[in-house]
């Protein structure tokens, strides 16, 4: 039976991974949140290792907060670059393969078309440059790794913009959402399900993936099919709002490349 880590297992990706574990009998998971394992400290996760022998390390943990990220870059990089550098170090020690997540917003969003795997990333703001330095530490220390870059994540658990939509639409409030970005929204059960399929499959090749839903849109194009699909669009008014103002920059096209 494979053994496998999920570390982050409190955020919305970890739990839709929690969600579908018990349907793969052949596979024996372990989920960890950051107060079970700190990813910042390399001798937290080496005990994780120790006790258990891990054949597979997904890391879903991430400092995600955009914004915040521009006011204390300190802690985005202890998380997405130092922290996964750790791991990267842990795995390499036990032959474990390392599934890491990544995001579009390693790229500046200049492109006109999906951004491909060997388009060369150019980050923005300090969430970006965070997790692409997570990137290449992965890539400097081990050859046995995943890295999935993934855009727009979205779920019914937690906080995200579907959920913020849907919330602030049950109760009635008027919406204005900007149509300055162009990205693709991605179903966090979906990705789990492609994460799945990596650890089960044999001859998944190292490297890095590109995995979203497919389709590119707004954000206003997705809120609207939000308020759509739930029949909400009788009880609010959503505008446009091309002033949506921000402290981070943040690519205007990220669409990626399925590869």
């Amino acid at each position: 039976m494979k053994k496998v880590l999920v570390t982050g297992a409190n955020g919305q990706l970890g739990r839709c991974l929690q969600k579908i574990a018990p349907q793969y009998k052949d596979f024996e998971f372990t989920f960890k949140n950051s107060n079970d394992l700190d990813i910042t400290d390399i001798l937290s996760i080496k005990k994780s290792f120790d006790l258990v022998g891990f054949d597979y390390c997904v890391n879903c943990a991430a400092y995600t907060n955009v914004e915040q990220a521009e006011k204390m870059p300190e802690i985005a990089f202890s998380v997405n670059a130092e922290g996964v550098k750790n791991l990267a170090l842990i795995c390499k020690k036990y032959n474990t393969l390392l599934i890491h997540i990544s995001t579009d917003y390693v790229f500046n969003g200049e492109k006109k078309e999906p951004y491909t795997i060997k388009d060369t990333p150019m980050p923005i703001n300090e969430y970006g440059k965070s997790k692409l330095l997570g990137e290449n530490y992965i890539q400097e220390i081990t050859n046995d790794y995943c890295i999935i870059r993934t855009s727009w994540l979205y779920s019914e658990f937690g906080k995200n913009f579907y959920t913020t939509i849907l919330k602030k639409a049950k109760a009635g409030d008027n919406l204005s959402v900007t149509d300055e970005q162009i990205g693709c929204p991605t179903n966090a059960n979906n990705l789990a399900s492609f994460i799945i399929s990596l650890v089960s499959n044999l001859n998944s090749r190292s490297g890095i993936y590109h995995f979203t839903d497919g389709l590119s849109c707004t954000w206003y194009d997705f809120a609207q099919k939000i308020i759509l699909d739930q029949n909400l669009q009788y009880r609010i008014l959503l505008k446009k709002d091309n002033n949506y103002k921000t402290i981070a920059k943040r690519p205007k096209y990220s669409v990626l490349a399925l590869e």
